[in-house]
């Protein structure tokens, strides 16, 4: 655990250093899916040589706040593809402080309130629930350019669950294994929406793809109370998962988590983000992500009996909403 810990540590030192020593004078911070690879193909169509940075939702706070801590020089720090995080107009302010223009493009729920924190700060700050992120970046940074437009149509499509355009489905896949984000990201930015690659790797995964959610589904444990809750093991394919359990099982709510406490939650009813709001997350009314807190004791108990205490949390929570 402590291996981890320090490697991890020494990453982010790796890649700050790396920040710092930047050629470019555009450092784009985004999600780590294939919404994110499209707001980075976006990006480099506009702007050529970009300093690319995937982060998770819950390594975003800190990574907002280590980069922001860096002398910014005059140069754009472009966020896409996150949501507002708590303190981050505190960040904001701070990385502003430092030279840095920030520019922060999202489809995520914002409160009014959050939205004008931090347009306040100086930084510009666009969020559009109705498309996706790609899509976002597109219409403001590349308006009217087909190929720009076609990827955004694209990701939109696997993004906002629309599944109408094939390519879509296979892209987002592809997406769900980090080291092909850079390689997706690359052909998009071509106007490249499928190929023998992308043929080939989507094949690979998806034998992979069906054995884990299997193996995830043989763990599960569903709580029917206000909602017919399914609580499953995280073995790679989030979304995947929560499709097939709704499908077979015919529930309202699924939530698959992993072994550090991040879940991804999604809902036939729209209160997916009023969940995971109250579990240091947020999202979209569909889907979602947030953290369950573990003790030693509720991840003895997930390994032996498939259940744990924050399953409840979460049963009551979605049982008292509006």
């Amino acid at each position: 655990m402590g291996k981890k810990k320090g490697n991890s540590k020494s990453k982010r030192e790796n890649l700050l250093k790396s920040v710092s020593e930047r050629k470019t004078e555009i450092v784009h911070l985004s999600h780590n899916d294939l919404d994110a690879a499209g707001c980075d193909a976006v990006h480099r169509m506009k702007y050529g040589t970009v300093f690319t940075i995937w982060s998770s939702v819950g390594s975003f706070p800190s990574m907002l706040r280590d980069i922001g801590a860096l002398k910014g020089k005059g140069h754009l720090l472009s966020i896409s593809d996150l949501g507002y995080c708590k303190d981050a107009e505190k960040l904001v302010k701070v990385a502003i402080k430092n030279g840095w223009e920030i520019c922060w493009r999202d489809h995520h729920r914002w409160t009014d309130e959050e939205l004008l924190s931090i347009q306040n700060t100086g930084a510009t700050c666009i969020v559009d629930t109705t498309r996706c992120a790609a899509a976002v970046c597109a219409g403001d940074l590349l308006p009217g350019d087909k190929t720009a437009e076609e990827v955004a149509s694209v990701v939109c499509d696997y993004d906002l669950w629309k599944n109408v355009d094939p390519r879509a489905k296979i892209l987002g896949q592809i997406c769900t294994k980090r080291h092909n984000l850079n390689p997706v990201r690359d052909r998009l930015a071509k106007g490249i929406i499928s190929d023998d690659w992308i043929t080939e790797e989507y094949q690979t995964i998806e034998k992979e793809r069906k054995d884990a959610i299997k193996k995830s589904i043989r763990r599960m444990k569903i709580i029917e109370s206000r909602y017919k809750i399914a609580f499953a093991p995280m073995y790679g394919y989030p979304s995947e998962t929560a499709h097939e359990i709704r499908d077979i099982y015919h529930t309202d709510i699924e939530v698959v988590y992993g072994t550090n406490g991040r879940f991804s939650i999604r809902s036939s009813v729209p209160i997916s983000h009023l969940i995971a709001r109250k579990f240091s997350g947020g999202g979209h009314p569909p889907a979602a992500g947030g953290s369950f807190t573990l003790t030693l004791k509720d991840k003895i108990s997930l390994f032996f009996l498939k259940k744990a205490r924050c399953f409840d949390e979460l049963v009551q929570v979605a049982d008292t909403l509006p």
